[in-house]
């Protein structure tokens, strides 16, 4: 019997990552509240398109990676089907 294994993503890019070394909570708010600051942040980030790029692959549906916030992932999703 064959026994497949799930090797884990790459996520070393993250140690370099801006929200890692700001704390999480501009980057998950409170629903209805601003993601003005999170979107500021990613903008000045190294790694804003690896961020991005591992939100999409991975269908993440909550907080802002890579300076898009839920429904502007929502809208590449849907417009790249």
């Amino acid at each position: 019997m064959l026994i497949e294994t799930i090797t884990p993503p790459d996520l070393e890019w993250q140690d370099e990552a801006l929200c890692a070394q700001t704390g999480g909570d501009f980057f998950f708010p409170e629903p209805g509240s601003s993601v003005r600051e999170a979107k500021r942040i990613c903008g000045l980030c190294p790694i804003r398109s690896a961020c991005l790029e591992f939100a999409l692959d991975n269908d993440e549906r909550f907080g802002v990676w890579g300076g898009l916030s839920e429904k502007e992932r929502l809208a590449i999703r849907r417009t790249s089907r």
